[in-house]
């Protein structure tokens, strides 16, 4: 992973005690709110809807086992509410109600703390740290080289890539430098800190894309041209919220030292020309629908503007070999030449369906065929998706050292994977990972969803995701069933603000308030253009909104509907989204308000 230089360690320790000055002024009534808001903001604090929320940076997904230690002891030491907000969130979040949701947790207990959560773009958050004592964190953090920069703010935000960058298979060029040397370039960018609203970057080197660049601001893939150059196709104005809207290719090929040169064009035409006037209409994606080739025009002509002017920002080799020297992979024992032990590993999976699934969905090809990329599941009842306490922190941490060299990745999918997982040490993974509840064989599954935190935590939301990502988790705890249904994307988002990417989902779920009341609208046919998906693509509404109570009905009214419809396709069972493609989506229409007209009869 990604060696920090003396340059990146002086840094991140000088922005927290920036932050530390910042904070004690504003506590000593020096600093207004007003003037103290934007400075917590470009470290990554909020102020949600009972406490303050840390958004910590992941770069592009890679942390190590001691900045794992570092996050189990903010959990465990300051993510911890003082008695009297405690019982002033609980009592609040009684009198909105319950989510009438059954066999749903309490309200009141789902409030917990002690907590990181995973987020879907490889950050890590908590819920409940006092402010008084944040300064404390960002030096904890910065003694591991990591804080909340840009994790806020109109600006470019945390870079994201493929959790199997650097190791995958189906590579075609690492995209950890180049997403280094964007982070690099574009944290504290004068020019680009105060944009119209936030912007987010993306790059895939793989063939398939793991990245979902289409969602994005700018998405990058990395790929070669008919003479062999590399370099990235380049798509703008990508994004979820109130406006889903896939990328357009603006550029088949961009050599790749013109990297930094072109995206500072697409961020230029952006802040000379996006919207200002309206929250709503602030993203890139709308200014690209509304201007369309005029806007590539003026990126292509701003382009050419920058190179004519001498291209400061044209990566050198050497600029790239300095950055690509700082990822080192460890080394890696060869495969043992006893094939006996092999034998074992195979007889094992035989003997136990479990440890077979879990080679099935959680072990992934690397590109040395000596080690495999493992996924640990944070995904199981009774815990909110992508939460990890203090005690699974350490946890994680112990089995990144043991297996894995010391690295982790935190995934779009809100699990952590470990990258380099020697064959051999498979067995002995699996034992460690499942005495700690991390093994379910559910990855790409229906209970590996995706679930913002919502309107237990989130002051924007609208709705609480968490007891339905739960109602729907206990429906589906029978194995058997979940690996018949296959690869199911299943989203929640609280709000249309979309951090649980409904929009991408094959099945998306979004919480919505429709007379100050909890309700939720339910879509069918999303991507994020990975997997047996194949491409990105929005999900289509299933008509009005559903009641919490016929949330988890309708969901299995729609896997009967994919059940009774699926074909045998290749000698494999159809996806659920290969169906959905085939017939449409007005069958699992009709399914969703069969379940709303019955319950309207019973009512």
């Amino acid at each position: 992973m990604y060696r920090y230089t003396e340059f990146d360690r002086a840094f991140v320790h000088a922005r927290a005690a920036q932050y530390r000055d910042q904070l004690e002024r504003h506590l000593a009534g020096e600093l207004a709110e007003e003037d103290f808001r934007p400075l917590r903001l470009q470290n990554g604090w909020y102020i949600q809807r009972y406490a303050p929320m840390l958004r910590i940076a992941v770069p592009y997904g890679e942390i190590s086992s001691a900045q794992l230690r570092v996050l189990a002891r903010i959990a465990r030491e300051f993510d911890q509410p003082d008695p009297e907000l405690l019982r002033r969130a609980q009592a609040q979040q009684l009198a909105l109600g319950e989510v009438p949701v059954p066999g749903g947790t309490p309200v009141a207990s789902r409030l917990k703390f002690g907590y990181g959560h995973f987020t879907t773009r490889t950050n890590v958050q908590f819920n409940w740290i006092p402010l008084v004592r944040s300064a404390d964190v960002m030096d904890l953090l910065a003694s591991v080289n990591m804080h909340g920069i840009q994790t806020s703010g109109n600006c470019v935000r945390n870079i994201t890539a493929d959790a199997l960058a650097g190791i995958a298979p189906d590579e075609i060029a690492d995209p950890r430098p180049f997403c280094e040397i964007l982070r690099q370039w574009s944290t504290l960018h004068p020019e680009f800190s105060f944009l119209p609203r936030k912007f987010k970057i993306a790059i895939n080197g793989a063939r398939e894309d793991r990245a979902a660049l289409g969602w994005y601001d700018i998405g990058l893939q990395l790929h070669r041209n008919e003479a062999g150059e590399l370099g990235f196709r380049v798509q703008v104005g990508g994004g979820m919220g109130r406006t889903p809207i896939i990328g357009a290719v603006v550029r088949e090929f961009l050599p790749w030292d013109q990297l930094l040169n072109y995206v500072e064009a697409v961020i230029r035409a952006y802040n000379r020309y996006g919207r200002r006037d309206n929250l709503w209409k602030a993203r890139i994606k709308i200014l690209v629908k509304a201007e369309g080739q005029h806007y590539i025009d003026a990126v292509e002509e701003e382009f050419a503007r920058i190179v004519a002017g001498g291209a400061a920002h044209t990566i050198t080799q050497a600029e790239f070999d300095r950055v690509a020297a700082c990822f080192e992979a460890p080394s890696v024992r060869p495969l043992l030449k006893d094939l006996r032990l092999h034998e074992i590993v195979r007889a094992d999976a035989e003997a136990d369906p479990a440890y077979d699934r879990w080679l099935q969905r959680n072990v992934h090809a690397h590109r040395d065929p000596s080690v495999r990329a493992v996924t640990l599941s944070f995904k199981r009842l009774g815990q909110a998706p992508g939460d990890a306490n203090a005690q699974q922190l350490e946890a994680a941490a112990e089995l990144a050292d043991r297996f894995s060299s010391g690295e982790a990745r935190v995934t779009h999918e809100q699990n952590l994977l470990l990258p380099w997982v020697h064959h051999d040490d498979l067995p002995e993974l699996w034992a460690a990972a499942r005495k700690l509840g991390l093994a379910r064989p559910n990855i790409g599954l229906l209970t590996d969803m995706i679930a913002c935190p919502g309107g237990d935590f989130c002051s924007l939301a609208n709705a609480r995701s968490l007891p339905i990502a739960e109602a729907i988790t206990q429906r589906y705890q029978d194995l058997d069933e979940e690996h018949d249904l296959g690869e199911i994307d299943l989203n929640i988002s609280g709000c249309i603000n979309s951090c649980g990417h409904h929009h991408a989902g094959h099945i998306g779920i979004l919480g919505v308030d429709k007379d100050g009341r909890e309700w939720y609208q339910v879509t069918v046919g999303g991507a994020d253009g990975s997997g047996p998906s194949g491409r990105a693509s929005p999900g289509k509404v299933l008509g009005p909104s559903f009641s919490a109570a016929e949330v988890p009905l309708v969901v299995e009214a729609l896997l009967d509907t994919y059940r009774r419809e699926r074909i045998v396709a290749d000698g494999r069972l159809e996806t659920f989204i290969a169906t959905v493609r085939r017939i449409g989506v007005e069958p699992f229409k009709a399914a969703a308000n069969a379940v709303r007209l019955a319950e309207k009869e019973i009512a």
